[in-house]
C-alpha cells in the first residue's frame, strides 16, 4: 500500500451535496490544514432538493482558514464538465460519491442508473487516465451481493448475480475501474457501503421515509413481513473509512510480465451486526418518541402493515469488514440506538426549524 498525504492536495469529491458526499467535505474540513476541495453535484430532484441546499449551506458556513474550497453544480455524465474542472483544478485524489441511489427507483427509471452511475463513473476514469491521480476512491454497494446465500458477504465471494439494475451498475464500476487500473497504472479503491443512515440523510431510506410516514399518520410497510435483516452502518463510521482508505492506496508495481499488476482494491464497509428490520422499527420508534418527533401514545401498531419481498430487494445484508480493520486499522463503532438517536435529535431539529 501507497501512503498519501492528503495535505496541500486537491481532492475532488462528486456528490457534494448528497448524504455521505457533504459529510466527507465537512470532514476534510476538520481534518486538514491546508488543501483545496473541489466538490460536484448536479442537485437533481431524486429526492428534497431543499435537503441538499441546506447540506451545502452548512458546509459553506464551516470553511476553514488554510482551506480553498469550490462547489460546481455540474453533472459528472456530462463529459465536457468533468474534462474542464480536471483541467481547471488537477485534482490528485477523487472520490466518486455522486451516483443515482436506490434499487426500487431503478425499476421505473433506468435511464437515470446508466447515466449517472455508468457514462459518469466512464467520465470519471477517462479524466482520470488523462489527468494522472495519487488515487481514486469510489463508491460501490452492497447491493452487488444479490441474492448471495453465503453470510457474511466477502469481496472474495463471487458476485455476478445482481438482482436490481442499481446493482448491476455497481459492479460494473468494479468492472470498469479494474481495467482501468490494469491499462493505466491508476490506483482504485471500490468501498461496498452497507445501508448508510443518519442525519440529513436520504428521505427514500427506511429509517426516514418511516419516520414521514408515521408523523403523517400513514402506515409504513414492513417488507419480507419483517424477516429482512440490514448491516446499518453509521454515516460518521463511513466517512472515517472513506478518510483512512483515501490515504492508503494500492501499490503501482509491474509483474513478471514486467506489465502493471493492476492497484486495484475492493472493501466493504458494514457495522458487521445485521438487525432485524422489525427490531430496527422498534429502536426508531422508541427514539422519535425520545427525541419528541411523536408523542410518548403514539399507536404504532395500528400504523404497521408486513408486506411480501419487493421486487430487487434481498433478505439479508451483512458485511465481513475483517480486510478493512486489517489494512486500515478500522471497525464501524456507532451502535444503531446511538446512530437513530441522533437522527431523530436532527428531524426534530431540522423540521422544527
Amino acid at each position: 500500500m501507497e501512503r498519501i498525504s492528503l495535505e496541500n492536495k486537491v481532492i475532488l469529491v462528486t456528490g457534494a451535496a448528497g448524504f455521505i458526499g457533504s459529510n466527507l467535505v465537512k470532514r476534510l474540513f476538520k481534518d486538514l490544514q491546508n488543501a483545496t476541495i473541489v466538490g460536484i453535484d448536479n442537485m437533481n430532484d431524486y429526492y428534497d432538493v431543499s435537503l441538499k441546499e441546506w447540506r451545502l449551506k452548512e458546509i459553506d458556513g464551516l470553511v476553514p482558514a488554510g482551506i480553498r474550497y469550490a462547489f460546481i453544480k455540474g453533472d459528472i455524465a456530462s463529459k465536457e464538465t468533468i474534462d474542464k474542472l480536471f483541467e481547471q483544478y488537477k485534482p490528485q485524489v477523487v472520490v466518486n460519491l455522486a451516483a443515482q441511489a436506490g434499487v426500487r427507483y431503478s425499476i421505473t427509471n433506468p435511464d437515470a442508473y446508466i447515466q449517472s452511475n455508468m457514462m459518469g463513473f466512464y467520465n470519471i476514469l477517462e479524466a482520470c487516465r488523462h489527468h494522472p491521480v495519487e488515487h481514486l476512491v469510489y463508491a460501490s454497494s452492497s447491493s452487488v451481493y444479490g441474492g448471495n446465500k453465503k453470510v457474511p458477504f466477502s469481496t472474495d465471494d463471487r458476485v455476478d448475480n445482481p438482482v436490481s439494475l442499481y446493482a448491476a451498475t455497481k459492479k460494473s464500476n468494479e468492472l470498469f475501474a479494474h481495467c482501468y487500473s490494469k491499462l493505466y497504472n491508476i490506483p482504485t479503491t471500490g468501498l461496498r457501503f452497507f445501508t448508510v443512515y443518519g442525519p440529513a440523510g436520504r428521505p427514500d431510506m427506511a429509517y426516514f421515509g418511516f419516520t414521514n410516514k408515521l408523523l403523517k399518520g400513514d402506515t409504513i410497510q414492513i417488507f419480507n413481513y419483517g424477516n429482512c435483516r440490514r448491516d446499518f452502518t453509521y454515516v460518521d463510521d463511513i466517512v472515517e473509512g472513506v478518510m483512512r482508505v483515501m490515504q492508503g492506496a494500492p501499490e503501482r508495481k509491474n509483474g513478471d510480465d514486467d506489465l502493471p499488476v493492476p492497484p486495484y482494491a475492493v472493501y466493504n464497509i458494514g457495522g458487521g451486526q445485521p438487525e432485524n428490520l422489525l427490531d430496527f422499527v422498534q429502536i426508531l420508534q422508541e427514539e422519535l418518541v425520545r427525541a419528541g418527533v411523536l408523542p410518548e401514545d403514539y399507536d404504532f401498531e395500528a400504523h404497521k402493515e408486513l408486506v411480501p419481498m419487493q421486487p430487487g430487494d434481498v433478505p439479508t445484508t451483512y458485511a465481513d469488514a475483517a480486510a478493512l480493520e486489517r489494512d486500515f486499522g478500522f471497525t464501524p463503532r456507532i451502535t444503531l440506538r446511538e446512530g437513530l438517536r441522533r437522527f431523530a435529535e436532527w428531524y426534530k431539529r431540522y423540521y422544527s426549524a
